[in-house]
């Protein structure tokens, strides 16, 4: 099945990067502001969502399927894409334009990466400095041509964390929301790093 790209209305900078991420055959769901990015990205939609607050409902793709959303509602119109993208099959999922300038909804937009991994989806956000994604038991590896990379645990606490081949190693270490200190670490020249999780979940943000 295709893979589903979902676009928020945040600043995204440096299109090329982004665009390098994204395929002809994706599913595109542009939600409400992130119709501003269309025209950079060169990418038609194929589901417009929203409550449009931030985009003028009347300059919307004519032709495209939408699906207009009140204004007054619990889901953010990036957690409802990805809500429906789930009920329709999608297995795999990237996420662009959802980090930025507000904190709430670049909190919220995260927490939509830790629901997808809960319903056992392949999911990740790019921006212009870095690779977002959930990390649990399954090893994760990251390449040394990432400059950085850092693990924020945003659930419950998480256990048996052991990142291999790294300048900052742990083995079975626990990592609880209240003392974050997995962040910038760096992959040994000519490694690539490892990152499992025995416990929980953990946010892996490799910058680039």
């Amino acid at each position: 099945m295709k893979r589903c790209v979902i676009v928020g209305g945040a600043q995204i900078r440096d299109y090329d990067r982004i665009k390098s991420y994204l395929k002809k055959d994706d599913f595109f769901i542009y939600c409400d502001g992130g119709l501003n990015h269309k025209k950079a990205l060169g990418f038609e939609a194929d589901l417009v969502t929203g409550d449009f607050d931030s985009f003028n409902l009347q300059n919307a793709p004519a032709g495209v399927e939408l699906i207009k959303l009140p204004t007054h509602k619990d889901d953010t119109d990036v957690f409802f894409a990805a809500k429906t993208a789930v009920e329709r099959g999608f297995d795999e999922f990237i996420l662009i334009g959802v980090t930025g300038e507000r904190l709430d909804h670049t909190m919220c937009n995260l927490s939509v990466l830790l629901y997808l991994f809960e319903n056992q989806k392949n999911a990740f956000a790019v921006d212009d400095y870095s690779i977002i994604k959930i990390a649990g038991s399954s090893v994760e590896s990251i390449p040394d041509s990432f400059s950085f990379f850092s693990l924020m645990c945003i659930n419950g606490k998480a256990k048996k964390v052991t990142i291999k081949n790294a300048e900052y190693p742990l083995k079975n270490a626990t990592i609880d929301p209240s003392y974050q200190y997995a962040v910038s670490n760096r992959v040994l020249k000519g490694k690539t790093a490892e990152v499992t999780v025995g416990e929980g979940q953990v946010l892996l943000i490799k910058v680039f």
